[in-house]
């Protein structure tokens, strides 16, 4: 017999315990104490098109990870903001079924809101600046519907940017590019637990994954990080008051400096414009402005299927079966480079926030890592775990397509 989508999601719901939802949920207890470790669980997904399947992952690794508590913990009544990677690419000449992995799985993103849901959690908001017309081609607008998650509205005009109570402001310390930098609500708001589930899968920054993910809680046009002193210098008017007044020479000194310490690939021609090396510096000091007044509850990235290519039409599916999650999102994205076929210390980003003291390592050697099975955190090395090589379009050369950041780094050079 062939179950439909909702006795299916009934048949999952009355496995969950019957006792009454507690105050308050946390995070398993040994994440909570480990917060600078990663965590790995191996799924079983047959195929990358098993909803069945991935929506019964997502339910188990919920119910393992997500506990209730008493106090100290998050009230339930707290409101949740989902942030996954909704990134959805259409094509003429390739069916849907081969551009899938553009984004977070949609089926594994139900069932850890259905495991939230157990723990008593009724307020959720799911919350994204891009593609508002793409967000249902895998469903995800029929999932929010289903569960009564909130959708943000990420079209503003310029006049609602200083009135409307939909846009949560944040003050950036030592920035570099914005001082002031908006969200959508309720992202930075009181009472509130972000879930960041990212995507395993190439990108122009090399791998999108979790800090790259939160770039989509910034409001449109802010939210162009990627385009380089054309999102700087030449913003619109209304966005020139929360941009730093030194941008210029802020930038550049970090960017000459990145250049005289050999980053990967800076000795390519600056043209001001993405995906130059300038452009991208640009990008990394956004990212670490916009890193420097988020909170994140728990970070994860889904890898059930990776990809490569450029994060949209360019690239393939790989069925690779890992979820990966951390407390500490920059930990969690150096341990997803390297099980991607990248060498981290060439990836800029991750120098940069430390450089910035938003992270304290881009070194994996440095990064305990855990598998977890069953609920239960066990030991392993990195290299116990399958690597999976994620070509990228990532500071390409000239004449180049695909390739991975897999230069050898000298990690004790640069420790401190």
């Amino acid at each position: 017999m062939i179950l439909s989508r909702r006795e299916f999601l009934g048949s999952l719901g009355a496995a969950a315990a019957k006792a009454a939802p507690a105050g308050y949920f946390g995070l398993h207890p040994f994440i909570e104490a480990n917060p600078k470790a990663v965590f790995i669980l191996r799924t079983k997904v047959p195929h990358k098109m098993d909803r069945e399947a991935k929506l019964a992952a997502g339910l188990k690794l919920g119910r393992e990870i997500f506990v209730p508590m008493d106090k100290p913990g998050v009230p339930v009544s707290h409101r949740v903001v989902l942030k996954p990677n909704v990134i959805s690419v259409r094509s003429r000449s390739r069916p849907d079924v081969e551009n899938w992995g553009t984004g977070t799985d949609p089926d594994f993103y139900e069932g850890l809101v259905m495991a939230l849901k157990e723990r008593g959690v009724r307020k959720f908001s799911f919350v994204e600046a891009n593609l508002r017309w793409a967000w249902n081609y895998r469903g995800f607008v029929d999932i929010n519907d289903r569960h009564g998650i909130e959708m943000n509205e990420p079209e503003f005009r310029p006049v609602d940017f200083r009135r409307s109570d939909e846009i949560v402001w944040s003050k950036v310390p030592e920035a570099v590019v914005y001082q002031r930098i908006p969200h959508y609500w309720p992202v930075n708001a009181p009472d509130t637990w972000l879930l960041n589930i990212a995507k395993w899968k190439a990108h122009g920054m090399c791998l999108t994954q979790s800090v790259k993910n939160e770039q989509g809680l910034v409001v449109a046009p802010f939210v162009r990080f990627c385009p380089g002193w054309s999102m700087v210098t030449g913003v619109p008017e209304f966005m020139k008051p929360d941009i730093c007044r030194e941008v210029e020479q802020r930038v550049m000194r970090y960017f000459e400096s990145h250049r005289k310490m050999g980053y990967y690939r800076y000795d390519q021609p600056v043209k001001g414009a993405y995906p130059d090396p300038l452009a991208h510096e640009i990008w990394c000091q956004k990212t670490c402005d916009n890193q420097s007044v988020l909170k994140t509850g728990l970070a994860m990235i889904e890898g059930i299927y990776g990809r490569d290519g450029d994060g949209f039409h360019v690239g393939n599916d790989y069925l690779t079966n890992l979820v990966m999650f951390s407390k500490d999102k920059f930990r969690l994205d150096v341990i997803g480079l390297w099980l991607g076929g990248h060498e981290p210390g060439n990836v800029h980003l991750y120098r940069v926030a430390k450089e910035r003291g938003l992270s304290d390592t881009f070194n994996p050697w440095e990064i305990p890592v855990y598998e977890w099975i069953d609920g239960q955190p066990v030991p392993r090395k990195l290299t116990d775990f399958e690597r999976t090589p994620l070509r990228t379009v990532y500071m390409r050369r000239e004449g180049e397509t695909l390739h991975l950041a897999d230069e050898p780094f000298d990690y004790d050079k640069y420790k401190l």
